[in-house]
């Protein structure tokens, strides 16, 4: 597990929503642009990195309860969806690193990947 600060730091993110959110924890992360696969591979409290900006990230992070998004490559988000973020409780961080490189950061941390035979009761 990994607190959203330590995240924040380790990828020298900005939070731009969900500040006073950064002691939540994340206990996985999972690198994905196609919200299908978020909805199908991540379980609660997964940390989701994707380059996509839209309403649907938020919508979808919400569903599943995960703990934060971060956006990589540098994307910045619209109001709308910030404003959605804000509205669901979700965490917002933005970082520079690609989603290779921010994964990567945070598995050599030690925050694990999902895995397909541990999420939703899959075997």
């Amino acid at each position: 597990m990994l607190k959203l600060s330590e995240v924040q730091k380790a990828l020298s993110a900005r939070t731009i929503v969900g500040e006073d959110k950064l002691n939540r924890e994340a206990e996985s992360a999972f690198g994905a642009d196609l919200m299908s696969d978020v909805l199908a591979f991540t379980r609660k409290k997964t940390l989701l990195l994707t380059g996509l900006t839209n309403v649907q990230v938020i919508r979808t992070a919400d569903v599943s309860e995960l703990s934060a998004i971060v956006f990589v490559r540098g994307k910045i988000p619209g109001a709308e969806i910030l404003q959605v973020a804000k509205e669901c409780d979700i965490p917002v961080l933005l970082t520079d690193y690609t989603m290779f490189e921010a994964c990567g950061i945070l598995y050599k941390l030690g925050l694990p990947a999902c895995h397909i035979n541990e999420t939703k009761g899959m075997s």
